[in-house]
């Protein structure tokens, strides 16, 4: 039986007020950062850590199914005022005696006052006892943003023209003016499907993944004007013999995942591992083949056994063109990965390139002496991106987000946390970040 819909018990209509009015003062958030972060809530009553699930025969039975209705809105540089509703859902597979995860999905309808619609449903599946864990991430966007050069060095990934002095600014106040936005529509569909091996924490299989991209108008292209005005998608595109109009990506892939963490959304201890190996050959539809590699690892280190909230945590991503020539809207891109977590203060796709390389870290601390209601973070990242054609590497240019923020423990059992932060970066880039649970 589907329970009534209902918000969160940790996030009554009040507290989804308070998210809302700090969103928008929010400005360099992401549209996909805000949602997501507001999404998070549906987990609250989720049992996500794996602990939960072994004491699960010994309180109330779990309910198999829940709706979360969440309203969202957020304001960023290239969409402006965005404004949408997040559903989430929550359930069990089989009999949640037989210590079964919880599976959980995000669906999300938002606008933007720039005309832009986007849509997505992404979650996770685990079936009876863990068998499969299987991931699923779909998206139909009538997209535009900014076309920033590839690469790291903040000089020539702030312009939009090839050759041009012109930046686009990244101060969160300063909307980007929509000459300057490259219009496009965009659907994606990717799914994993891998096995558990044995009663490990090791799981491994196989997965699709499609990207496609139509409809792209390029504002700035002017080829009729003396000198031609050039952007780096068409640069890109025509030097490498892909349509500047419309492109796909199809193919697939090899998954492995380790994952020990003590609980999902807020760990205190434990690791994180997945590899994710994508083949695109065109004869399985990519307009151009080529081959991705996604590599991620995370680690959380207790500082104080007698305070598990008092932590290190790491995170880092590689994320790198094997082969081939991937389209440039679908090449590596900061703020890319699943659920837009990456590049605190940035905005999604800041930094783009063949590779990109992620970096954070975070010390998570309470701040009573006993208690753990009310805690706090400092956290530092890095990026750094590759322009093959202009011979930049990865590590040439490294550029920086830094900031700290306020916790409060929502839900002590499952460890959801509201919080606060504000970040710092390079160009001027700040704002205020809005998050239910931990980046990651």
């Amino acid at each position: 039986m589907i329970n009534k819909l209902k918000f969160p018990k940790t996030l009554p209509f009040a507290g989804v007020a308070f998210l809302m009015a700090l969103s928008i003062l929010g400005g360099q958030n992401s549209f996909a950062q805000s949602a997501i972060n507001v999404a998070s809530a549906v987990l609250d009553d989720a049992d996500v850590s794996n602990n939960d699930y072994k004491d699960s025969t010994k309180t109330k039975r779990a309910k198999k199914f829940d709706l979360s209705p969440i309203p969202v809105i957020a304001v960023n540089p290239t969409t402006g005022v965005l404004g949408g509703l997040l559903l989430g859902v929550n359930f069990k597979m089989g009999d949640p005696a037989l210590q079964t995860r919880t599976s959980a999905f995000l669906a999300g309808v938002y606008y933007t006052s720039n005309n832009q619609l986007f849509t997505s449903l992404r979650g996770s599946t685990f079936t009876e006892e863990n068998k499969l864990f299987m991931l699923t991430d779909i998206r139909f966007n009538l997209n535009s943003q900014p076309t920033y050069g590839l690469g790291s060095n903040i000089t020539l990934a702030s312009q939009t023209i090839v050759g041009d002095d012109g930046e686009v600014s990244d101060d969160p106040y300063n909307k980007v003016p929509k000459q300057e936005m490259m219009a496009f529509n965009n659907f994606r569909f990717y799914q994993t499907v891998q096995k558990r091996l044995k009663k490990t924490n090791f799981y491994y299989g196989l997965g699709y993944h499609l990207d496609v991209a139509w409809a792209i108008d390029d504002k700035q292209l002017d080829l009729d004007a003396a000198p031609p005005v050039i952007t780096f998608h068409h640069d890109y595109q025509t030097r490498n013999n892909i349509s500047t109009e419309k492109y796909t990506l199809s193919g697939v892939s090899l998954n492995a995942t380790l994952d020990s963490r003590d609980n999902v959304i807020n760990p205190y201890e434990g690791q994180y591992a997945f590899l994710n190996f994508r083949m695109l050959p065109e004869f399985l539809g990519s307009t151009s083949s080529a081959s991705q590699l996604w590599l991620e690892y995370r680690k959380y280190v207790n500082l104080d056994k007698n305070r598990p909230r008092n932590l290190l945590a790491f995170w880092t991503y590689g994320w790198f063109q094997t082969s081939g020539a991937t389209p440039y809207l679908f090449l590596p891109a900061v703020g890319w990965d699943m659920f837009a977590r990456s590049g605190r203060p940035y905005t999604q796709g800041r930094f783009r390139g063949e590779d990109v390389v992620y970096g954070e870290a975070e010390w998570r601390f309470p701040l009573q002496k006993t208690k753990n209601k009310w805690g706090a973070v400092l956290f530092v990242n890095s990026t750094t991106a590759s322009n093959r054609t202009e011979n930049i590497g990865l590590f040439n240019y490294l550029q920086f987000g830094y900031g700290g923020g306020l916790r409060f423990m929502l839900n002590e059992k499952n460890r959801a946390n509201l919080g606060l932060d504000y970040g710092f970066g390079a160009h001027g880039a700040q704002g205020i970040f809005l998050n239910l649970n931990e980046y990651f």
